[in-house]
């Protein structure tokens, strides 16, 4: 696979871990308020991103591998 998909690919997987973090702090900021709809939204998300990033980096090492 080109080295540029695995660029790419890396770039992104660094990109989503960046949000998932933005994300979480959110959740944490509103964590004291009377909002655990929003609150729970954002944990949603922040778990969604994580799944993202989990599932570049599979794809990032099935790139790397030769066949």
């Amino acid at each position: 696979m080109s080295s540029a998909t695995v660029a790419e690919l890396s770039s992104a997987a660094e990109a989503i871990g960046a949000y998932q973090r933005r994300v979480g702090g959110l959740a944490a900021v509103h964590a004291d308020d009377d909002r655990e709809d929003l609150v729970a939204a954002i944990y949603e998300a922040e778990r969604a991103l994580g799944i993202a990033e989990r599932t570049l980096r599979r794809a990032i090492k099935l790139a790397s591998a030769r066949r």
